[in-house]
């Protein structure tokens, strides 16, 4: 594909229009009401209820019958499998909890805002996900010498962009064979629910939401670089319509806080008590371990209590005591993880509104 074409399938990106200071669309609430967040509160419990995990659908929910249903492995390689689902549960399981959050989260808090899935702060989950290693199977198969990439093809498919194809994404013959890469059957101990990818979806621990295809239907190892429209021109930071930019791939470092207290129906602000408040939330990050988290105070940073790290790729428990006094207050919360990355305090905007991880801020009135 020619870099004209590219240019101009990227101004129809994930944007569908130009970033707005306007309020919400009508199309940015009818996909707000298919793709739900976490509650904040949710980030009481390690791991997340299946109901309560953030979900973003970019087409329709895939009717997908587990009977008929088989995952074809091709292209490259030096012998073409068919897996059942049962041909697949029958291999060596692993779970492991991973912390999965879109891209996007956070792209409703940026002006001018990019015009797309509205998300606030919620797009995230933590689940216990069991599946089996697909490096074991990429090995049976025997990649060619000259694959480069293998393409991830779901079950799901619509048009974005002008464009009409199933959602597809790829990795790197070496992103590929991580060992922590899977392709999973359960979510929290039970078969995975249907809007969360059943029978079977791809899971890439460390990376953004959009590299764990859902409804999995296929692997192709390919010879060159795979240029479908959520590879090549969605998921890229970039700063104006014109790309192709940089493309999104690791979960960058991020903190949230359970607003304390309690809330106004419709603004959500935040009413606490005067007095000791408990200040919880979880950090994580794809690009190393969640080493310190800071709370701010009206502008003063103080450090949090860290808990032990619940696996390698899921969030991190953190704590600190209020003494709240009667008032107004600003609260803020940021980490820093083992790379050396700490969130900013101000937007770090983009035109497609993503990887936006920038410090929450939550409003609190003391009574």
């Amino acid at each position: 594909m020619s870099k004209h074409h590219l240019k101009q399938r990227a101004t129809k990106a994930a944007n569908p229009g130009q970033p707005t200071q306007g309020p919400l669309t009508h199309e940015e609430l009818q996909l707000s009401g298919r793709n739900h967040s976490m509650p904040l509160e949710a980030l009481h419990d390690d791991i997340t209820p299946a109901g309560l995990h953030y979900l973003l659908i970019h087409f329709d929910i895939p009717h997908v019958s587990a009977e008929t249903w088989r995952l074809r492995l091709g292209g490259a390689v030096n012998r073409s499998l068919e897996l059942s689902l049962e041909d697949i549960k029958a291999r060596p399981a692993v779970t492991m909890p991973v912390t999965l959050e879109c891209a996007g989260n956070g792209r409703s808090l940026l002006q001018p805002r990019p015009v797309s899935q509205p998300w606030v702060l919620g797009a995230v989950g933590t689940a216990e996900w069991t599946g089996t290693p697909l490096a074991p199977l990429l090995e049976e198969a025997g990649l060619a010498s000259d694959a480069v990439e293998l393409v991830f093809t779901g079950a799901d498919n619509g048009i974005q962009g002008g464009v009409e194809e199933p959602y597809a994404r790829s990795l790197s013959v070496a992103e590929a064979m991580h060992p922590e890469v899977m392709l999973v059957y359960a979510m929290n101990g039970k078969p995975l629910p249907i809007q969360h990818g059943f029978p079977l979806r791809l899971l890439v621990p460390g990376w953004y939401g959009m590299a764990s295809v859902k409804w999995l239907t296929s692997i192709e190892a390919v010879k060159s670089r795979f240029m479908g429209f959520q590879q090549a021109v969605a998921y890229h930071y970039l700063q104006g319509p014109d790309g192709p930019g940089i493309p999104v791939s690791h979960i960058r470092v991020r903190s949230l806080m359970i607003p304390p207290g309690i809330p106004d129906f419709y603004t959500r602000r935040r009413v606490v008590d005067a007095g000791p408040v408990m200040l919880h939330g979880r950090a994580w990050s794809g690009h190393g371990e969640v080493e310190r988290v800071e709370v701010g105070i009206d502008g003063e940073w103080m450090p949090a209590h860290l808990e032990p790290v619940l696996g390698d790729f899921a969030w991190r428990s953190w704590s600190m005591v209020w003494v709240a006094s009667p008032g107004e207050h600003v609260l803020r919360c940021r980490a820093m993880d083992s790379s050396g990355a700490l969130q900013p305090t101000e937007q770090v905007w983009n035109y497609q509104g993503i990887g936006n991880n920038m410090a929450q801020v939550v409003e609190v009135t003391v009574r």
